[in-house]
C-alpha cells in the first residue's frame, strides 16, 4: 500500500479518534483530561454565565442549587450574591465533581457551599428546597429534558426560578456549522428559543421568558414554580433530606 495513502488514513483515524473522545468528555468529563476541561470551562463560560445571571436577582439569603456544576465557577460567582446563602452543586462527572470542591474549598470550610455527584433525574434534595436552580451549558445532555424540567419544579420552592442559559439553539446565526456538532457529534437535544419556553411551560412552569443574543448565538431561558401549584413526583425523584 502507498505510504502515502497509509498515514493519510492514520491521521484520519487519529482525527475522527480525537474528535469523538473530546465530544464525550464536554457531555461528561472524566480522568485527567475531564479535569483540565472542567477547568477550561471555567473560564470559556464566563462571560456568558455573568450574561445569564443577569436576568435573575438573587437575594443574599437565598438557597441556590447548580445543576451540571462543572468545575464550580458559577457556584463560587452564585455563593458571593447570596452573601448569606448556601449554594449546591451537583454534577455527575465524578472529575467535575473534584475540579469544583477544589475550585471552592474554602467555601466548603465556611459551610456555606456543597459539591455532590448525582444527576438532574433523580436530584438528592427534598421538596420545596431552593430559591433559585441554574443550570449552565448543561441541559442539552440531559437523559429526559420533560421529566427533568420537572423534577426541578419539584425542588423549587413556590415562586421559586430557573434559569437555563446557553451558548448555542437551533436556529442562531451559523446555526448550519453548529447543528452538525449538536444532533450528530454530541447527541444533544438542540432546541429553538421557541421550543425552550415550550418545555418550561409543558413542565409546569410560569412565567416563563426567553432571551437571545443573536450576535454571539447565547440564550438565556427564565421560568418561576407557581405559587399554588401542586408538583406531584416525576417517578425519579430521590426525596433525601435538604
Amino acid at each position: 500500500m502507498d505510504p502515502v495513502l497509509i498515514r493519510r488514513v492514520v491521521l484520519a483515524s487519529l482525527l475522527g479518534w480525537g474528535t469523538y473522545a473530546l465530544t464525550r468528555q464536554c457531555r461528561k468529563p472524566a480522568g485527567w483530561l475531564g479535569r483540565r476541561i472542567a477547568r477550561a470551562m471555567n473560564i470559556s463560560h464566563a462571560r456568558l454565565t455573568t450574561w445569564g445571571l443577569d436576568h435573575v436577582r438573587v437575594e443574599p439569603s437565598w438557597r441556590i442549587l447548580d445543576i451540571g456544576c462543572g468545575g464550580g465557577r458559577t457556584i463560587r460567582r452564585l455563593a458571593a450574591l447570596a452573601s448569606a446563602g448556601h449554594v449546591d452543586g451537583v454534577d455527575y462527572s465524578s472529575a467535575s465533581v473534584a475540579v469544583a470542591r477544589a475550585t471552592n474549598l474554602d467555601l466548603i470550610g465556611d459551610q456555606r457551599v456543597s459539591v455532590e455527584q448525582g444527576t438532574v433525574s433523580r436530584l438528592p434534595f427534598g421538596d420545596g428546597s431552593f430559591d433559585l436552580v441554574t443550570a449552565v451549558e448543561t441541559h442539552y445532555y440531559w437523559p429526559q429534558l420533560s421529566t427533568d424540567l420537572r423534577e426541578i419544579v419539584r425542588v423549587l420552592k413556590p415562586g421559586g426560578r430557573l434559569v437555563m442559559i446557553a451558548e448555542t439553539y437551533k436556529g442562531r446565526r451559523l446555526d448550519w456549522l453548529y447543528r452538525p456538532v449538536m444532533t450528530g457529534l454530541l447527541r444533544s437535544t438542540y432546541l429553538t428559543p421557541d421550543e425552550h419556553g415550550a418545555a418550561l411551560r409543558g413542565a409546569g412552569f410560569d412565567a416563563v421568558a426567553v432571551d437571545i443574543d443573536r450576535s454571539r448565538g447565547w440564550i438565556c431561558v427564565v421560568g418561576s414554580r407557581p405559587v399554588n401549584a401542586l408538583v406531584t413526583s416525576t417517578g425519579n425523584s430521590s426525596r433525601g433530606a435538604p
